[in-house]
C-alpha cells in the first residue's frame, strides 16, 4: 500500500510540468569571484528546494523554522527570494491554469471579480469611534500640578 503525499510534497507528474521553466542562477561575466566555478557547496536540488518552499507556504511557519531535513532555511528562503524575480510562480501559475483549461475547461465568460482595498465611507457612525482612543482621558482633566494659560498677554505677566 503506497503512503499518502503530504500537501508540500510534489509528485511526479507535477514535478515533469515544471522542473522545464524553473530558472536556473547564472555567474555574472563581469564580476570577479572568489572562488572559481564549482567551488564551494553543491547547489540544492530544484525538487527539493520547491518542495521545502511549498511547505513553509503550507504549513504557515517562519523560514527560520524550516525542518532541517527539509534544507537550510536561508538556502530555501533564497531560491523563494531570486525565483519570485524571475517570475517563476507566475508561470508555474499560468501552466496550471492552460493544463485545467485544457483538462477541465476554464468557463471564461462566467468569471467574476470583487475587492475593496478602502474604508467603509460610512461605517464611523455604527462603530463608534477608534477602539484605541476609547480608554484615553486626554482632554478630560487639567493637569494636576500647572496652572491653565489663556492668552498670550498671560505669558508677559509672568512672575
Amino acid at each position: 500500500m503506497a503512503m499518502q503525499k503530504q500537501s508540500w510534497e510534489i509528485t511526479d507528474e507535477f514535478w515533469d510540468e515544471v522542473k522545464y521553466i524553473i530558472p536556473t542562477p547564472k555567474r555574472d561575466e563581469n564580476k570577479k569571484y572568489k572562488r572559481k566555478l564549482g567551488g564551494g557547496r553543491k547547489p540544492m536540488c530544484p525538487r527539493k528546494a520547491l518542495e521545502a518552499i511549498f511547505y513553509v507556504l503550507r504549513t504557515g511557519i517562519q523560514w527560520k523554522a524550516l525542518p532541517k531535513e527539509r534544507g537550510a532555511s536561508s538556502s530555501v528562503h533564497r531560491y523563494f527570494t531570486y525565483w519570485c524575480e524571475e517570475g517563476f510562480f507566475l508561470q508555474m501559475w499560468q501552466l496550471g491554469l492552460d493544463k485545467y483549461d485544457e483538462v477541465q475547461g476554464v468557463k471564461w465568460e462566467w468569471l467574476c471579480g470583487d475587492a475593496c482595498m478602502n474604508k467603509a465611507p460610512l461605517g464611523q457612525e455604527s462603530v463608534g469611534r477608534n477602539p484605541t482612543d476609547r480608554g484615553k482621558n486626554e482632554g478630560k482633566t487639567p493637569p494636576y500640578n500647572r496652572r491653565k494659560r489663556s492668552s498670550i498677554s498671560d505669558i508677559d505677566n509672568r512672575g
